[in-house]
């Protein structure tokens, strides 16, 4: 879950690093697990362009519901006090995490079968040549340059952690890149919280 100020000025800035705490005890009170993983620090102490919490608990998606969407405080400016504007937005948002694919054999499905190529006799005679398929992902690695069927085993089991990584690493990335567009467009009004004041009173 990520709270952002988006590209809005320094009192959504100051809303976020107020609005954050607030957020967390409120899910830990209905029971949830919340654990912040990221923030990005405004120019202020306290403030914060965005905060990222992962949360866990049973119905944690019903759970959090009622907190996604925009948020609006309605004050003076803690930075511009003679500033006209009072209504200030920030945007709360969920993300899927990335899950890193487990490593268990019972995930993988191992095959032998022949090798193809230059070798001569060997080649023809001996499964040498292992192919080794992530079941979860449908991710596939051959190995037949050795002669060994366990070198090849070895070797098909590389490559496969190798594409499992990158497949992580791409997910991290796009994981990463809609957090970013979220917190680029924040859509002011409509707000599903609104707030008051420096006691943070809750109109809505």
């Amino acid at each position: 879950m990520q709270i952002s100020a988006g590209r809005c000025p320094a009192e959504c800035v100051w809303v976020v690093g107020r609005l954050a705490p607030q957020l967390a005890e409120a899910l830990a009170g209905r029971g949830l697990k919340v654990e912040e993983i990221d923030r990005t620090s405004g120019s202020h102490v306290g403030d914060a362009r965005s905060v990222l919490f992962r949360i866990n608990g049973p119905e944690a998606p019903t759970q959090v519901a009622d907190w996604l969407g925009t948020i609006q405080w309605i004050g003076t400016s803690p930075y511009r006090p003679r500033h006209k504007r009072k209504n200030w937005f920030v945007s709360v948002a969920v993300f899927a995490e990335p899950v890193a694919d487990p490593w268990n054999e019972r995930n993988l499905r191992i095959e032998t079968l022949r090798a193809s190529g230059p070798g001569g006799q060997h080649v023809n005679r001996s499964e040498s040549a292992v192919c080794i398929t992530h079941t979860p992902t449908g991710l596939t690695t051959l190995a037949q340059e050795e002669r060994s069927q366990h070198l090849n085993r070895r070797l098909a089991l590389a490559r496969l952690a190798s594409l499992l990584a990158a497949r992580a690493d791409d997910q991290a990335h796009a994981a990463e890149d809609e957090r970013w567009r979220q917190h680029t467009q924040l859509e002011r009004g409509n707000a599903v919280r609104v707030y008051r004041g420096a006691d943070w009173r809750r109109e809505r």
